[in-house]
């Protein structure tokens, strides 16, 4: 059986009128990568501050590697790494010293720390700017290094917050690639984002957090059927009005169509000949379109069917 790293149990947390966490129960596993996700005020963070005791809650038990989670519980945190969103480095010491500096809270022995240190520069490909400034670094070499200092110690369990918001592509596969390799190297990470698509490529599992409560759980394959969507058709268009978008929302199987004046997207519940069905009224309509697509619906459809599709505070 599955070692249970972290066990959430009726965990409430409320301020005031407002339960922001509201009886939610859940458990991390061993060696896995966890997505926990929700749209903003969903109760995501401050779940997360719950269990990592700089919050506390008004009910309910946490416990991490079978131990009751307290403030004290200082054997556990030694064990934890977290990486907030906000980076979190001193800009007067170069990036070897800033790793050096968080990996020695943990590791006193000299040796054993400079193993670890090359181990997470490795880790985060940052060989080429030890001696560098954080002033010096581009956004994506300071999420690296953001990461280099929360998990030089080799920490068994990991929290990691957005950690590749607004870096280029390189250096997010670089921190994703970086992510698997933790996982298999024996850690257990509970990783959030709003990036979908990193979601489906990292995550084990996934839960779904809205108004302080669970709506959803499970691999992204099972949450996808969640969807109650076969197949999503794209058409590039420009000039679609409003009369033919209300005609294409009649289709058969159709379960709904957006127009955002570029591009058609229709959602279809079922059926194996919709794309035919689409390219024959555009050419009785004498519609030109420059592109048609076809593809299964994704782990962002799920989301927004799950929690809408009004904007967040």
């Amino acid at each position: 059986m599955t070692k249970k790293i972290i066990e959430v149990t009726d965990l409430t947390k409320e301020y005031k009128q407002l339960k922001a966490v509201d009886q939610l129960s859940f458990d991390v596993y061993d060696k896995e990568i966890l997505g926990l996700l929700g749209p903003n005020g969903s109760g995501k963070s401050t779940t997360i501050n719950c269990i990592l005791s700089l919050l506390k809650y008004s009910s309910g038990s946490i416990k991490i590697f079978g131990e009751e989670m307290k403030p004290d519980s200082y054997e556990i945190k030694r064990k934890l790494g977290v990486i907030f969103q906000d980076v979190a480095v001193f800009q007067e010491l170069t990036v070897y010293d800033n790793i050096d500096y968080f990996c020695g809270l943990y590791i006193s022995e000299k040796k054993q720390r400079r193993e670890y240190i090359k181990d997470a520069i490795e880790l985060t490909g940052l060989e080429d700017y030890q001696k560098f400034y954080p002033r010096q670094l581009s956004g994506g070499l300071l999420r690296r290094l953001n990461i280099a200092c929360g998990i030089a110690h080799k920490p068994k369990l990991i929290f990691l917050d957005e950690p590749t918001v607004a870096v280029d592509p390189q250096s997010r596969n670089n921190i994703l690639e970086g992510i698997r390799k933790l996982r298999d190297g024996g850690a257990t990470i509970v990783y959030t984002t709003h990036y979908m698509e990193e979601v489906e490529q990292l995550c084990d599992r996934i839960i779904i957090i809205d108004k302080g409560k669970i709506i959803a759980s499970g691999t992204s394959d099972s949450l996808k059927e969640l969807a109650k969507i076969e197949e999503k058709i794209t058409v590039e268009i420009k000039g679609l009005s409003d009369e033919i978008l209300k005609r294409i929302e009649t289709f058969p199987n159709a379960a709904a169509a957006e127009y955002d004046g570029e591009r058609l997207t229709v959602s279809y519940r079922s059926g194996s000949a919709n794309i035919g069905d689409i390219i024959d009224f555009m050419r009785d309509n004498n519609l030109r379109y420059t592109k048609i697509y076809s593809e299964r619906p994704t782990l962002n459809d799920v989301f927004l069917e799950l929690t809408g599709k009004e904007l967040r505070d």
